[in-house]
């Protein structure tokens, strides 16, 4: 079976609840596709309209920088053109790592919503956890993280994992 067979498959059994966060599944299901990095995919929200998406283009540019949110902050920024992201939502399939969640709160991001959490991040090979613990964890952070359709994003991430991807 295919990555996207895999992909479909799970996807008719797990949807998502939420629609943006299915479009930052379908946005993450782009980039793994295409080799571009891990499946982590984002799309910003501003009164009910996306106006940015990403997603992890670490393996494609050679860039470590490049994550999915990263990618749709610069989206959002160029396309609302403005650094100021205040007022808009924030959907992306993974937790964000340290580096991701500090450039949400540079940004002015009002809200953050992830699928999946950082143990599932480090489950399929990624480091998040281990940055994490060396900048202190989230609870300061109160209510600006809420977690929505695990599942579904789980799913992505076992199609992902199921596939043939690169180790990075």
């Amino acid at each position: 079976m295919t990555e996207v067979e895999i992909y479909q498959k799970k996807m008719r059994e797990v949807p998502c609840g939420n629609p943006y966060m299915q479009e930052a599944v379908r946005e993450a299901f782009r980039g793994i596709s295409a080799g571009d990095g891990g499946p982590f995919g984002t799309v910003i929200v501003k009164d009910g309209e996306i106006v940015g998406r990403g997603h992890n283009c670490v393996l494609r540019d050679n860039d470590a920088t490049c994550h999915g949110e990263i990618a749709a902050i610069r989206d959002a920024g160029k396309r609302l053109g403005t650094f100021d992201l205040s007022g808009c939502e924030l959907y992306t399939t993974g937790e964000p790592c340290p580096m991701c969640l500090c450039a949400t709160l540079w940004a002015n991001i009002s809200q953050v919503y992830y699928g999946c959490t950082i143990e599932d991040n480090e489950r399929i090979g990624f480091r998040d956890n281990k940055f994490d613990k060396i900048f202190g964890g989230r609870d300061k952070l109160g209510t600006y993280l809420k977690a929505i359709d695990r599942a579904a994003c789980l799913a992505l991430f076992d199609a992902y994992a199921e596939g043939d991807h690169q180790e990075y």
